[in-house]
């Protein structure tokens, strides 16, 4: 009977480790999913832009071309710089009202 209550008691004591690190778990990725979610929330609410998968990548394109023309100014190239910048800039207004 003792040795029962002995594996019976650290049964128990693996299984509340087992479970409070599975809820530290849940809790880390709750919260950091909550943080994205603001975040795109606060990014397209500021923007004026809908808070979709599409509207986020075509903002990120824009962004993304809009750098490369930049970088190419800071190169020395004036006509590929006009024309990317121009293009990015096109994208982005597109895209915000």
């Amino acid at each position: 009977m003792q040795a029962d209550g002995f594996f019976d008691s650290v049964g128990e004591t693996i299984g509340e480790i087992i479970r409070g690190f599975v809820d530290f778990l849940v809790a880390i990725f709750t919260n950091f999913f909550g943080a994205m979610d603001s975040f795109v929330e606060g990014l397209t609410r500021s923007l004026g832009i809908s808070p979709s998968f599409l509207s986020l990548a075509v903002l990120l394109i824009g962004l993304l071309i809009v750098f490369g023309g930049i970088r190419a100014f800071l190169r020395g190239s004036i006509i590929g710089g006009l024309i990317r910048t121009l293009l990015g800039l096109l994208i982005l207004s597109w895209l915000i009202p």
